[in-house]
């Protein structure tokens, strides 16, 4: 935004500071308005033919603008992606206790990808692992839903679970822009 002795055209279209329009004024005018009233006179629309030009205090405008990013940035939810790794040959209690993490990263809010790791010959069994991951996806189906499902990437089986609410989120918008 230009404002005050930047702004270089003969004459612009005036708002005031209560925002009624004041006419086309010439560049003199619309200055010596400003300073009158102790404001600066910033231009809003300056591809507009002639331009527009409002009457602010600049300076207060510049601060509730900065307030209002940083609220919005207060409130935004940034989600990561928490993994989880296991092998094929995984035993009970550990099964439990990744599936514990998976389900407290879940709750958290965040993606949880699910590597089952092969070594060896154990990719010659794909199958043990997908089974494992079904598994796990069926104990958290309470909170979660599969985003992607098991797939063999090179030495290893890749699963994808979305908290049930971010889901829920995605849908509702969904049906919303098809209405």
């Amino acid at each position: 935004m230009r404002l005050n002795e930047e702004i270089r055209v003969k004459e612009v279209r005036l708002i005031s500071e209560s925002g009624e329009q004041l006419g086309i004024v010439s560049i003199r005018e619309a200055m010596d308005l400003a300073q009158e009233k102790e404001l600066d006179l910033v231009e809003v629309a300056p591809s507009a033919k002639p331009p527009v030009c409002r009457l602010m205090d600049y300076g207060k405008y510049r601060f509730e603008q900065s307030k209002r990013e940083k609220e919005a940035r207060k409130k935004q939810r940034i989600i990561s992606i928490k993994e989880v790794k296991m092998r094929p040959n995984i035993e009970e209690h550990d099964f439990q206790v990744k599936a514990k993490n998976a389900r407290k990263f879940l709750s958290g809010g965040d993606k949880v990808k699910l590597t089952i790791m092969f070594r060896g010959r154990e990719i010659t069994h794909p199958d043990i692992g997908e089974r494992l991951s079904l598994k796990l996806t069926e104990q958290l189906s309470d909170i979660s839903t599969i985003e992607k499902m098991p797939k063999v990437e090179g030495r290893n089986m890749v699963t994808i679970l979305v908290p049930k609410m971010e889901q829920e989120k995605n849908e509702k918008k969904d049906k919303k822009e098809e209405a």
